[in-house]
């Protein structure tokens, strides 16, 4: 689709992630981007402003990633138009940032440099570097999986949370009944988790972390956009509502509220900048009522699947981007306090399953002053089929919450 803007986005990716970056692009520009991924996603294929998809089975493959990628750029070269890449998984990001040297030779785009991301994303660094910046963390031990330690839990309290330090690796490793983050009541029970993770051929370190209680509504979430200058143009702060329930699944976030903590939202924004980063990030936090402080768990060094609510506060994502990119705008920090009920699940799962009172009082209060939404039911998405499908799929959202408790 051609239109007058001196930039075409090209998303990689085919997930809900994706999808809201194109809506994001659609709802400020009237741009169709192009997407490239590995296989059809339902979220993305029967859209009608994601109509052009480029498919490669190799392109999570780190040896094939860049050629594609050039190839893709070839493709859709056209003068006076920049080609504005954006990544939206942690694989594709991570190999963006490998590769960033030669793909900035046909594209642009804000990350952080390779360094960085490997302190941010290994989660021993990552402690380490919250300690040093005074964020708090939850007790966490490490476990390598290379090694044939004995594991020492002496001083552990129970129950802990299992997950990979390195979840692209442990992805790469499947096994039957693998789940995303184990909840373990036992020593017995974490010996058995940690044995059946290392016999699947994951040779990289295990997180087990002290488990803070309460329910998905103790979890938070920050949104952060710094420039490629590094300097912070937006800092958001949500309390979740509901997360998915299904093992494999578990993290990703299908409602939240916006709220706002400025003392928080500046220490997320501080501990960014001392590092020198630049970009989207997406915090996970959760409040612990023991000591009441939020930990940080860990850092997404992209913008999240429920990062939408910023789009629809009027701060578009692809806008952030955009100015800065292609048009080199300056933008003064907003600290983001508007109300709005972000979800992807129906009304009926927020009603029936969220067990806290105040955030239910919010919910209906929300709903009532028609601040919510729901990106998936994007309004100038046409397509049809993709309605009756996104029907189908909130009805099924209902079952799984049923048959699932976390």
């Amino acid at each position: 689709m051609e239109t007058k803007h001196p930039f075409l986005p090209i998303i990689v990716g085919t997930d809900m992630n994706a999808y809201n970056m194109a809506i994001s692009f659609h709802e400020a520009y009237g741009i169709k981007p192009i997407l490239i991924g590995k296989e059809p996603l339902s979220f993305t294929e029967m859209s009608s402003i994601t109509e052009t998809i480029e498919f490669d089975k190799k392109l999570s493959e780190p040896e094939h990633f860049a050629d594609i990628l050039i190839g893709m750029a070839d493709k859709y070269r056209a003068p006076g138009k920049t080609l504005l890449l954006v990544g939206t998984n942690d694989l594709y990001v991570r190999l963006i940032i490998e590769n960033a040297k030669v793909l900035r030779e046909h594209y642009v785009f804000n990350y952080p440099n390779e360094a960085l991301m490997n302190q941010l994303q290994m989660k021993a660094n990552f402690y380490e570097l919250c300690k040093e910046h005074g964020i708090d963390t939850p007790t966490t031990y490490f476990y390598d999986c290379s090694q044939d330690m004995p594991f020492d839990d002496s001083d552990m309290m129970y129950p802990v949370v299992v997950k990979p330090s390195n979840g692209i690796e442990y992805s790469r490793n499947n096994f039957e009944g693998q789940e995303k983050v184990y909840k373990v009541d036992s020593p017995k029970e974490l010996f058995e988790v940690v044995q059946k993770i290392k016999a699947s051929g994951y040779r990289d370190e295990l997180i087990i972390q002290d488990f803070i209680p309460g329910d998905d509504t103790y979890m938070w979430d920050s949104v952060i956009y710094a420039n490629s200058k590094g300097q912070t143009q937006l800092v958001t702060f949500a309390q979740v509502v509901l997360q998915e329930h299904t093992v494999t699944a578990i993290g990703n976030y299908t409602a939240l509220i916006t709220r706002f903590d400025k003392e928080m939202m500046q220490k997320l924004q501080h501990f960014l900048e001392a590092v020198g980063y630049t970009g989207f990030a997406n915090f996970d936090l959760k409040y612990d009522s023991r000591d009441k402080k939020f930990k940080v768990f860990e850092v997404n060094i992209r913008q999240g699947r429920s990062s939408y609510y910023v789009t629809a506060l009027g701060h578009n994502m692809a806008e952030y981007l955009v100015d800065d990119l292609i048009y080199k705008t300056d933008k003064p920090i907003t600290y983001l306090n508007e109300d709005f009920l972000f979800t992807v699940v129906p009304k009926a799962v927020l009603r029936n399953f969220v067990q806290n009172q105040a955030v239910q009082k919010d919910i209906k209060r929300l709903i009532k002053e028609k601040k919510w939404g729901n990106p998936l039911f994007y309004k100038k998405d046409t397509h049809m089929k993709r309605k009756l499908y996104l029907f189908a799929r909130q009805v099924n959202y209902y079952k799984k919450y049923k048959n699932n408790q976390w």
